[in-house]
């Protein structure tokens, strides 16, 4: 068991081996060593901004438009620098904090590389 690595899903360290499968208990994905070893090699991300500028973890990056956020009275201005972006592949791909906001995810297509 120490030798198992975390869930590709959900990064839990409780995964265990079963026959031939790695299963994770707690959000019950299976997958095996060579499927983890092919996603590996296929996960880059190409992630673009606005202007089509290749971004990556720990760019910095500035907001085009004003973008409204649910629940607050005023929206993410336009111009907001935004620091330290870490991309994933949803719809949302960037996730950041902002100040004044907290915890964001944003699109690509709103923001430009600084």
């Amino acid at each position: 068991m120490e030798n198992t690595p975390p869930c590709p899903a959900c990064k839990s360290i409780y995964a265990y081996e079963m026959d031939s499968k790695i299963i994770c208990p707690e959000c019950a994905y299976e997958w095996t060593i060579a499927h983890l070893n092919e996603t590996e090699n296929d996960n880059h991300l190409e992630i673009k901004d606005s202007n089509g500028n290749l971004l990556t973890d720990g760019d910095t990056v500035v907001v085009i438009k004003n973008l409204p956020v649910k629940g607050s009275p005023q929206p993410i201005k336009a111009g907001t620098k935004v620091k330290n972006i870490r991309l994933n592949n949803s719809v949302h791909n960037i996730d950041c904090k902002i100040d004044g906001f907290g915890a964001m995810a944003l699109k690509s297509e709103f923001v430009k590389k600084a």
